[in-house]
């Protein structure tokens, strides 16, 4: 079966976002559309922060980046005032290493050992799903002691799919929600091997959900009891 343009784009897209998310990096955003005058004249596929606070826009290719790609990615991170970041197989040929050299074009090579045979697939994606599932029971059994403020972050991390957005509705700074979702892995409210968003958007989900089966639990013990009554158990062994 012969895979798509553009589900190998995707593909190289997902891959490519959790490597820099495993460098370090905060994805901030995704599909950012560039406009002059109001009207679009491009489209960013990422914008990055690393850990000393610097922006970048971010390039994604599936295969290797050419020169047009290297001017391409120079000018787009220019009209969003960002710096060029390009994610890539590597360089079509020496003349795009040069210029991506020249005008500070940033290259993350993505290393072939990302391609494994599918039998190494299946062996990855059986541990992958059995350490979630587990990771997943753990929570629904024993949820995290939470304050209220760490449930107001959860809950905007579980409803948001990118980490700007979850700082937005708390009305801090992308920078400032890091550090505290740093803290709360320590605290082992999250995993601390989760660094990608949507794994900690999917265990902030996790635990509300487990937070309200607790309570609902309660809730079905107190009607059990008022249901039984206090004279209900006279006579009992």
């Amino acid at each position: 079966m012969t895979i798509s343009g553009q589900r190998k784009w995707r593909s190289s897209e997902r891959i490519a976002l959790s490597l820099l998310e495993q460098l370090g990096y905060k994805i901030i955003d995704t599909h950012v559309k560039i406009r002059v005058d109001g009207t679009e004249i491009a489209e960013i596929d990422a914008v990055a922060e690393d850990e000393e606070g610097e922006r970048y826009a971010v390039e994604i290719k599936a295969g290797r980046i050419d020169i047009t790609g290297v001017r391409q990615a120079y000018v787009n991170a220019h009209l969003l005032g960002a710096k060029p970041l390009v994610v890539a197989k590597g360089y079509a040929d020496d003349a795009a290493a040069a210029l991506a050299e020249k005008l500070g074009v940033k290259i993350i090579q993505l290393s072939d050992y990302y391609l494994v045979e599918a039998e190494e697939l299946e062996t990855l994606i059986r541990e992958a799903i059995g350490s979630l599932l587990a990771e997943t029971l753990t929570a629904l059994a024993n949820p995290p002691p939470i304050t209220p403020e760490e449930k107001r972050v959860i809950e905007a991390v579980a409803s948001s799919t990118h980490i700007a957005a979850a700082a937005e509705k708390l009305s801090m700074k992308v920078k400032e929600l890091g550090k505290i979702l740093d803290r709360m892995r320590n605290k082992g409210i999250f995993p601390r091997h989760y660094k990608q968003y949507y794994m900690l958007r999917y265990h902030a989900s996790i635990i509300l959900l487990s937070h309200k089966l607790r309570i609902l639990e309660e809730i079905l013990k107190h009607c059990a009891e008022e249901t039984r009554g206090p004279g209900d158990n006279i006579g009992a062994p």
